[in-house]
């Protein structure tokens, strides 16, 4: 296995789900995951969603980069944050609040546990 991995759907596998039914407050946002890395409390790869609304609580780290789109994320009792192509940021275990994509977004990801 080679030690440079470029963060590319092509080759992997796809897989679909949705957010919890209980936590969507708009739309039906469907995702879909290209896991191209998953050790040791690490998770690396391209996460996509068409538009909706939900609730999120984050226990992890996550640094995230939008390849396309644009999403909505609020923290409870925070300003709003718009995010568009281009865009990087990242996500510290405790935030609550909610995820809302307005045109379909791709991002890059890695999670850390």
């Amino acid at each position: 296995m080679p030690h440079i991995q470029r963060l590319i759907p092509d080759g992997f596998a796809p897989e679909t789900s949705r957010p919890d039914a209980g936590k969507v407050l708009a739309g039906d946002p469907v995702f879909t995951t290209w896991s191209i890395e998953e050790r040791e409390g690490l998770f690396c790869g391209i996460w996509e969603c068409t538009p909706g609304k939900w609730r999120i609580a984050y226990t992890e780290w996550e640094y995230c980069r939008i390849l396309s789109g644009v999403s909505v994320l609020t923290e409870d009792g925070e300003t709003p944050m718009t995010l568009r192509a281009g865009d990087s940021f990242m996500i510290r275990p405790g935030f609550t609040g909610t995820w809302e994509v307005l045109e379909t977004t791709r991002k890059d990801y890695v999670i850390r546990v």
